[in-house]
């Protein structure tokens, strides 16, 4: 009779990676590292690099959650057009990239024309309508290019909410950038027929 012994489980060591060392991961370890970093909001750029977003604080959080909330309590109203999603969501763009926008929509019909494939654990699809929420941590110019890179890959209609100075790039596609300066409220125009989001709850 042949004995085996168990192996010990390897010990896991942490890591420190400095900003100016970048890690680039394919589409397959990507998937494999966000299936076991739940707690994390991991993106990957066209070009493979990974990025690591840390859990948000409260007030960041609470934001997002009544932004959600509000796209969903339309969506319910409106006979449920379409697929909404939270911040939890990442989407295969077509260039490549993995983003979690904080609030997306996708409309029935082009998520109808997907493949199961297509519709693996992350979809292969950009949204028709993208929300990116600034947080504390956050720089403006990496979110612009976030919106930009949505417009270049699809997206018909985005905002950028930016509650520390009370504004909000609104991005359509074709049309250049409009800046808004402490509004009272957003439409989804055309895009989310009657939806419109009151920032009273986003400002704080």
């Amino acid at each position: 009779m042949v004995q085996t012994q168990a192996l010990p489980e390897a010990e896991t060591l942490l890591l420190e990676i400095p900003k100016t060392i970048k890690l680039y991961v394919t589409q397959e370890q990507f998937a494999a590292l966000a299936a076991r970093n739940r707690e994390l909001q991991l993106e990957r750029t066209a070009q493979g690099e990974l990025i690591v977003n840390p859990p948000t604080g409260w007030q960041t959080g609470e934001r997002n959650s009544s932004i959600s909330g509000e796209l969903y309590i339309w969506w319910r109203n409106a006979g449920e057009p379409g697929k909404t999603f939270d911040s939890s969501t990442a989407f295969i763009l077509p260039n490549g990239a993995t983003r979690a926008p904080d609030a997306s929509c996708v409309s029935q019909q082009r998520w109808d024309a997907l493949t199961p494939e297509e519709k693996g654990t992350f979809a292969n699809i950009c949204p028709d309508f993208v929300v990116e929420l600034r947080s504390a941590s956050d720089t403006l110019k990496s979110l612009q290019e976030k919106m930009r890179e949505y417009m270049d890959n699809g997206a018909k209609l985005g905002w950028l909410i930016d509650p520390k100075n009370r504004k909000v790039e609104i991005y359509r596609l074709g049309l250049v950038m409009e800046v808004l300066s402490n509004p009272a409220e957003l439409s989804g125009e055309e895009i989310l027929p009657g939806f419109v989001l009151e920032l009273r709850r986003v400002w704080g």
